[in-house]
């Protein structure tokens, strides 16, 4: 059950609450605002406060991290400024620190029960006064009520907590953690932002300002451009998103482009280090530990430090700010004098650009009021610019692409957005650009030219480029010559000035014709194309081939073929068929000693057979005498052959050692 006074109480404590806040306002106004292309926004409040201030700022529960990251202070009369804020375990673990626990959202009953002994002064509705005993409950025939025992001067008294209609702590500390429990409950009403509380003591009049980075929603940006005119106009417009609780009074708005690096860091919630537990000097003893030796770094050992190493002089804070320096370079004045357009040019005020760093700021030239959750365009660039009306081709499609070559001339570097375009007086398509730089030339298309076909052929040839014999390897270098034809066939009245982009083809060198440029991954050619003909144009790129062949382990046949290929230089075709030559020589020697091992071997199996003969027929009998004299005769037939197979064997190591001497020795 929840008593109605712990209701009335709250009530009035929020009340003051929404009253204090309804009436405060913020002494410094939102001054300034830069949003960058990378998610974040630079928010900055100036103005004149005087004596001891207190700045609440209020912030989204996902931006906290980042203003406390980032918020800086300026207040030269303040020399001990301070920041605090409401942690995201602040108001649990404060509620319980208190004497009157109301973190779990507790009942009258539960609360007097926790405060058992406490003074209290009730009306019920005569006033008694006493110390609190305790809470019981009982159960009537209808419901369960709550029952409040109280040691008053006459005793025990039973209070039925329906009944009273008030209660005071006599206890000043409880009345005061009460107080304070409640104010806290009702500061965190809404739990999607945060407040941090800027405290600035300080004496006299004086100017102060606070500037932070949070989250913000990107600007975009969108072009518009108009070929009709002899010096086609650029125009760009800035997309802008106001997300924040503030309202945008005459603030100086920039928009920056670039890619810092930025991220989070969690340093709004608490950060607890686990620590090991250690006993007692008297519980034992404590675990043994080894510590790793020292050494001196070697940059140590001289008189110099090394940046960024304690010793070293610290980084100029200057180095270190490099968004918000002096604007070092003006934007080009668009020309004044143009004419009429669908894009019309010299009645907008632009943007003003500069170098930021390593990125580029447009400060938009008049102040910006935007309510809060509001969004606007803003001009951000006007100017005439170069371009060059075209086709583009980009090696596959049955149509090229209506485009433009158009260089940034605006004295600026432009983010990347869509363009509108514009050509004949009517819209002409769509198109998209990357980060643009200033003088920098790009292709951008919006559309197909229906009057121009287009369809590819490509074919492969190879050609031996040089042969090199070392070491007895072989090797052959062929050069693959890769042909891509384009064909394009112009159906219109009027001739045209094609853009062909012809992908490079990995490892492959162009070979012919020149290119007008290159990108990356494209070669750029400029074809004309002929009113109502057809125009074909080629392009040869050429990638080195390399082939190694181990000459000892070829063939004949397959030397043959080397020997007599006429892609093969004819001194190397010369020295290949030398070396079928003696190849030839070593095989027919080493033929000759493989037919005398052959004769020699079926002369040893006739003995075999003999003798096996001569055991059975007897050595005494006729015939027996007969197989003896063949024996004899075959082992002279035997010892024979052995100077000729060795002088054979010694034939065939020879041109086998000339072949593979020649082979080793052969350098072309």
């Amino acid at each position: 059950m929840k008593n109605k006074l712990l209701f009335i109480l709250l009530c009035a404590i929020c009340s003051g609450l929404f009253a204090q806040s309804a009436s405060g306002e913020n002494p410094l106004p939102l001054k300034r605002v830069v949003i960058f292309a990378s998610g974040l926004a630079f928010y900055e409040h100036s103005g004149s406060v005087n004596g001891d201030v207190s700045i609440a700022l209020p912030f989204r529960l996902e931006a906290v991290n980042d203003a406390l990251k980032t918020l800086v202070v300026n207040d030269s009369a303040s020399a001990n400024p301070s920041i605090t804020y409401q942690s995201e375990q602040t108001l649990l673990q404060t509620l319980r620190s208190l004497k009157i626990d109301l973190s779990d959202n507790p009942s009258m009953a539960a609360i007097l029960s926790r405060l058992r002994g406490a003074e209290v002064e009730i009306s019920a509705p005569t006033p008694f006064t006493g110390k609190i005993a305790g809470v019981e409950q009982r159960w009537d025939t209808v419901s369960m009520r709550f029952e409040l025992l109280l040691n008053t001067s006459q005793g025990i008294r039973l209070f039925n907590l329906d009944d009273v209609s008030s209660i005071k702590f006599l206890d000043p500390s409880i009345e005061a953690d009460l107080n304070r429990a409640l104010d806290l409950i009702a500061a965190s009403r809404n739990s999607f932002t945060r407040d941090l509380n800027v405290n600035l003591p300080g004496r006299g009049s004086r100017n102060i300002s606070l500037s932070y980075v949070i989250p913000s929603p990107v600007w975009k940006v969108s072009y518009r451009l108009d070929l009709s005119q002899g010096r086609p106009m650029f125009q760009g417009w800035a997309i802008i998103d106001n997300d924040s609780d503030v309202d945008w009074n005459n603030v100086e708005l920039s928009l920056v482009a670039g890619r810092p690096v930025s991220f989070i860091q969690a340093l709004y919630p608490p950060y607890y280090v686990t620590r090991p537990v250690l006993p007692l000097a008297i519980a034992g003893t404590a675990e043994a530990v080894t510590h790793e030796q020292s050494y001196i770094p070697h940059y140590f050992a001289g008189s110099e430090s090394p940046a960024g190493v304690e010793g070293a002089a610290p980084p100029q804070f200057n180095d270190m700010i490099y968004l918000y320096g002096e604007m070092s370079k003006t934007a080009n004045t668009a020309n004044s004098a143009r004419d009429s357009s669908n894009v019309t040019g010299g009645t907008i005020q632009t943007a003003a650009g500069s170098e930021a760093g390593g990125q580029f700021e447009f400060t938009i030239r008049n102040p910006v009021s935007l309510d809060r959750r509001m969004s606007a365009m803003l001009p951000l660039v006007e100017s005439r610019i170069e371009a060059r009306s075209l086709i583009i081709y980009s090696g596959s499609g049955r149509h090229p692409r209506l485009g433009a070559e158009i260089t940034n001339t605006t004295g600026m570097k432009l983010p990347a957005g869509p363009i509108t375009v514009y050509d004949g007086g009517i819209y002409a398509g769509d198109a998209l650009i990357e980060f643009w730089n200033e003088n920098e030339k790009r292709l951008i298309s919006f559309g197909d030219d229906l009057s121009v076909t287009a369809d590819t052929g490509e074919t492969n040839t190879r050609t031996v480029s040089s042969v090199k014999i070392s070491g007895g390897v072989m090797t052959i270098n062929r050069t693959l010559t890769i042909s891509k034809t384009y064909n394009f066939n112009n159906a219109g009245s009027a001739s045209k000035t094609l853009l062909l982009e012809h992908a490079k083809t990995y490892s492959a060198n162009l070979a012919s014709p020149q290119a007008a440029e290159e990108t990356e991954s494209h070669y750029r050619f400029n074809v004309n194309l002929p009113a109502g003909r057809t125009a074909s144009f080629t392009v040869n790129e050429q990638r080195p081939i390399s082939e190694s062949i181990t000459l000892l382990s070829l063939r004949p046949e397959t030397f043959l073929s080397y020997s007599t290929n006429q892609e093969i230089p004819a001194n190397v075709r010369q020295a290949l068929q030398r070396a079928v030559e003696l190849k030839r020589e070593a095989d027919n020697a080493s033929l000759a000693v493989r037919n005398i091992e052959t004769q020699r071997n079926q002369l040893i199996a006739d003995q075999d057979r003999i003798r096996r003969n001569l055991e059975a027929a007897g050595s005494q009998t006729q015939q027996g005498q007969e197989y003896l004299r063949r024996l004899v005769s075959l082992d002279e037939e035997i010892d024979a052959l052995v100077p000729v197979l060795e002088r054979a064997n010694t034939s065939a190591r020879a041109a086998q050692q000339a072949y593979e001497n020649y082979l080793a020795n052969l350098n072309l």
